[in-house]
């Protein structure tokens, strides 16, 4: 099928592809470094690198005070915020922790706006950090 033609599924309904041979959507990336940017943005779509916590001297709910407070300042940088959150993955070194995040995050995230969140154990790459937030958001209007 060429690009931007009609089809029709199996229920009937049409959808049309807007993708044109030639044309490529901007990626805007912020606080890029070597191995990795803070933020990329496409097509209105912010994604965030996995936050962690700089004081790892913290207890759970310090660290993932802190790991939100840059969620907070990344978004805000990526005309985003909270409530426009799309996708959320939390790691966690020990699921024992787990009510203390959750105590944090309650407090925290857009009451009517949660997004879908996965928490998993994952050993995480410094062993200090207890919390690692990997966000997806929408861009604001």
């Amino acid at each position: 099928m060429r690009f931007g033609a009609a089809r029709s599924n199996a229920c009937g309904a049409v959808h049309r592809s807007t993708i044109q041979p030639g044309i490529l959507m901007a990626v805007t990336r912020h606080h890029v470094g070597p191995r990795l940017s803070e933020i990329a943005i496409h097509n209105g779509t912010v994604y965030l690198a996995g936050q962690i916590a700089e004081d790892t001297a913290q207890d759970i709910k310090g660290q993932t005070r802190e790991v939100l407070a840059h969620v907070d300042r990344l978004l805000a940088e990526a005309n985003s915020d909270k409530a426009h959150l799309l996708s959320v993955q939390i790691f966690i070194s020990d699921m024992a922790n787990f009510p203390g995040m959750n105590e944090v995050w309650d407090a925290w995230v857009a009451q009517g706006a949660t997004p879908p969140r996965a928490t998993v154990e994952a050993k995480l790459a410094n062993p200090a950090c207890l919390v690692e937030v990997v966000v997806v958001a929408a861009q604001r209007g």
